[in-house]
């Protein structure tokens, strides 16, 4: 595990000169990414000099995709003075929790206030849950209210959600005409979870920008289980080489951007493995499969 701040700055030193991330445009709109994304939750509850190394090491090896939430502890905090000195020419992407108008604009302020920016590339109804939510969302006062006026405003430039609820993000879609959906697109979710599929289908046929959670995601944690990762909720992949076919197997598909587990080590192992990251074969995918077998999914639709 990388942990010292000498350990960042000297990452990538040996990568050759043709290192490069590629970048993928985000559906419909004109925005290219880095097809790696900067999870903002690995700043949570860390130092503000670990957050100015991590940032300015990932702007330098590419990564120009940047995504955070109110609900990640003082990582909006930390963010906002580290990406400041990048902020415009990176991709900046929020969220709200909140589902009524007057709360996700409350979000909204101290967000942009925090992360010292005057507007977000990307804002996102955050991890809708049930088709209630949505419903709350879309009633009268509810938090689409906001996005639609902070984008007429300026202060928005896209409107996305994610989600963790197969149901709730088919209705959201359903409903309006969102830029980008970040969903997890997991192999064990896909194959033995029968989670992502149909979302992946209805956000592809709607030309809608596909951004990936979880792609390095192995299983949850059992009751009693100690977390491995103070900012990562499930059980990352600890074998390497199948996190690497596990994050080839996601970005093989139609999809703009993955943002690795929330630790800082992860983030900067699949930086490393963009340098020879191929689509995923025949042989990589059977042995993924074999495994989703025998794997709890982190996310599992009835």
């Amino acid at each position: 595990m990388l942990t010292s701040l000498e350990e960042i700055r000297e990452f990538g030193k040996d990568f050759p000169d043709t290192y490069h991330i590629p970048r993928r445009k985000l559906g419909k709109t004109e925005a290219n990414l880095s097809i790696i994304g900067f999870g903002g939750i690995m700043l949570n509850d860390n130092p503000q000099d670990f957050a100015n190394e991590i940032v300015a090491k990932a702007v330098e090896l590419g990564v120009n995709y940047f995504d955070v939430s109110p609900r990640y502890g003082n990582a909006e905090d930390r963010l906002g003075p580290a990406l400041k000195p990048f902020r415009k020419n990176c991709f900046l992407a929020c969220k709200t929790r909140e589902r009524d108008a007057a709360g996700s604009q409350k979000d909204l302020d101290n967000s942009l206030k925090k992360l010292q920016t005057d507007y977000f590339d990307l804002y996102q109804l955050h991890e809708l849950s049930s088709t209630d939510e949505v419903e709350q969302v879309f009633s009268s006062g509810g938090a689409i209210e906001t996005l639609v006026k902070a984008k007429q405003a300026g202060k928005i430039k896209h409107i996305g959600f994610s989600a963790h609820h197969v149901d709730a993000a088919m209705l959201a879609m359903k409903n309006f005409d969102f830029d980008s959906i970040l969903f997890p697109i997991n192999f064990a979710c896909w194959n033995a979870g029968n989670f992502g599929p149909q979302i992946y289908e209805e956000a592809e046929k709607r030309g809608m920008g596909i951004l990936a959670l979880k792609a390095m995601a192995l299983t949850t944690f059992k009751t009693g289980e100690d977390l491995i990762f103070k900012n990562c909720w499930y059980k990352p992949i600890d074998d390497e080489k199948i996190m690497q076919q596990a994050l080839a197997y996601t970005l093989s598909k139609n999809v703009t951007s993955a943002i690795p587990p929330g630790d800082v080590s992860l983030f900067l192992k699949a930086l490393e493995f963009i340098q020879d990251l191929e689509p995923i074969n025949e042989k990589e995918t059977e042995e993924l499969l074999k495994l989703a077998k025998t794997t709890k999914p982190v996310f599992i639709h009835q």
